[in-house]
């Protein structure tokens, strides 16, 4: 389904001046890359068509490109045929930061109501308004439920898989948990919401869609766009380091997600649905 990724740098060395208690020094340092991604999809017999750029960190680049696509709710489960960067370009090194994903289906193009351009610090930059964000998806139904015992570890077992972080201290994470906490996927990039997407991404190409038995837990903050692609992939529980905003909590209710907040030091806030967590 997927042609082998380049593998890319996900972090860049750089020299440093440090200052400290008045004394000036230089030395080694490690910074998490950034570099654009350009996201074009094409049907049988069709051209491929720009849909998005988005500042990401390399590495899992066709799950990126899948998992945005199927959470934008522009491609569905089953329609990608193949994944790959493309090979029409004459600057070698922009070759690999350009992916084409092919479909089975023809892609209809009048479903892209305005140019995706999403930033490291904000997925929905560039959205024309509320009705263009909302993805139309199922409710997510009722079933799964996790202990309060297992979500209060989350941070912590999703922080001992982020090797980059550990290198850079510059990125954030998203990953996939079992009831009983068991990680089952972990990705991080410079945008929370791509890592998301890189995690939804691998399992749309593995086709385990939906994820309706499995916990989601996020670095930083939770945003209305990523309770939704939480929603558009049957992720019942949204756990997450820092705050909710006020729309992801009312995107939670109406979606079926429980969102989770402040999950930190044994503790956390439950904001919507809160019955999953038993």
């Amino acid at each position: 389904m997927a042609a082998p990724e380049q593998v890319r740098r996900n972090v860049t060395p750089v020299r440093v001046v440090t200052v400290r208690e008045g004394a000036r020094g230089e030395r080694a340092d490690t910074l998490a890359t950034e570099e654009p991604l350009e996201i074009r999809v094409q049907g049988p017999g069709q051209e491929a068509a720009r849909v998005a750029v988005t500042m990401r960190t390399p590495g899992g680049d066709f799950e990126l490109a899948a998992g945005f696509l199927f959470t934008e709710g522009l491609v569905q489960p089953g329609e990608v045929r193949r994944v790959a960067y493309c090979d029409d370009l004459d600057d070698e090194e922009q070759r690999y930061n350009v992916v084409t994903v092919t479909l089975t289906v023809p892609f209809d193009a009048e479903r892209l109501h305005r140019n995706f351009f999403a930033t490291s610090s904000c997925g929905v930059c560039g959205k024309a308004s509320l009705d263009d964000i909302t993805v139309r998806c199922p409710v997510v139904p009722i079933g799964f439920s996790v202990a309060a015992d297992v979500v209060v570890e989350l941070p912590d077992r999703l922080r001992a898989a982020q090797r980059v972080f550990d290198r850079t201290g510059g990125l954030h994470a998203a990953g996939l948990f079992t009831a009983a906490g068991e990680p089952i996927s972990v990705r991080e990039d410079v945008g929370r919401h791509n890592a998301v997407d890189k995690v939804i991404g691998e399992q749309l190409l593995a086709e385990r869609l939906p994820l309706a038995d499995m916990a989601m837990q996020v670095s930083g903050r939770v945003s209305f766009e990523i309770v939704q692609k939480a929603a558009v992939a049957g992720i019942p529980v949204l756990s997450a380091v820092g705050a909710p905003s006020s729309l992801a909590v009312d995107a939670g209710e109406r979606l079926g997600v429980t969102v989770l907040g402040f999950v930190r030091d044994g503790r956390c806030n439950i904001y919507s649905h809160p019955g999953r967590v038993v």
